[in-house]
């Protein structure tokens, strides 16, 4: 499937792939790109399942690993590109890397979920076929304030505006599909797919969250990767780019540069 993009940065830069995370969309990453990319041409995706791409099935792995390589054929990009995915869009990279080695340059992966414990996303797949919605954009807008911590609230009104809909019945919902969210979820409790091929890789890890795993993650990630793994912690919780862009900025332009 062709993925909806979303296009941030100047036409003549060079191509980065940016990945969102489960139940979200590719232009999480408007504010982000400019503070962290300036110089880069970044096509940010809607997943399938999510935003404006389409929602059928498969919502596998594979399946996402396919659309991200149909589209960046059709977006003419076949050399080796920078990839930076959030969250489950870590894990995407993570696999693209394992997969087709030949796709990739260097990988940034902010609070990658990956090798997560059964129980957590057993939970929050649980919860993301239960959401009923909001009865209006305003209690849309409070809810997910109340629930990111402080400096990111200044980015919901223009999450809430991008990926809040309503639907027939009358509430307002994420613009995302939840079959596809529980499946994600179940790949995210999967091993790490660890690639047989080292590229220079980039993880912000979010010290106030648990997403980033010693045992299931970075001791398996760092014995396949060696020196070309580089892990910074920032004292942020998961959503990294609200949260910490300027710190994040700083470490993604040291590493790429």
């Amino acid at each position: 499937m062709r993925l909806n993009v979303h296009w941030f940065g100047p036409a003549a830069g060079e191509p980065l792939l940016a990945i969102h995370g489960v139940t979200g969309h590719g232009r999480r990453f408007a504010a982000f790109a400019p503070t962290a990319l300036p110089d880069r041409r970044v096509l940010a995706v809607d997943l399938r399942g999510h935003g404006r791409s389409g929602w059928e099935p498969p919502w596998s792995l594979a399946s996402h690993l396919a659309d991200l390589r149909e589209t960046l054929d059709a977006e003419g990009i076949t050399e080796p590109v920078d990839v930076m995915g959030h969250s489950f869009g870590g894990l995407l990279a993570l696999a693209l890397l394992a997969a087709s080695p030949e796709r990739i340059r260097r990988l940034v992966l902010l609070d990658p979920a990956i090798a997560l414990p059964a129980s957590y996303c057993a939970e929050r797949a649980h919860e993301a076929v239960s959401l009923t919605g909001w009865e209006s954009l305003a209690q849309a807008l409070a809810e997910r304030e109340a629930a990111v911590a402080p400096p990111a609230r200044r980015f919901i009104p223009a999450e809430i505006a991008e990926h809040v809909v309503q639907g027939a019945d009358g509430r307002f919902r994420a613009r995302f599909l939840p079959e596809a969210a529980v499946t994600a979820w179940s790949e995210m409790a999967a091993p790490a797919p660890l690639p047989a091929t080292g590229r220079p890789t980039l993880i912000l890890r979010a010290l106030h969250d648990d997403y980033v795993q010693d045992a299931t993650l970075l001791r398996p990630l760092t014995a396949a990767l060696g020196h070309d793994l580089d892990v910074v912690g920032l004292e942020c919780s998961h959503m990294i780019y609200w949260e910490a862009p300027d710190e994040a900025a700083e470490a993604i332009e040291r590493f790429l540069t």
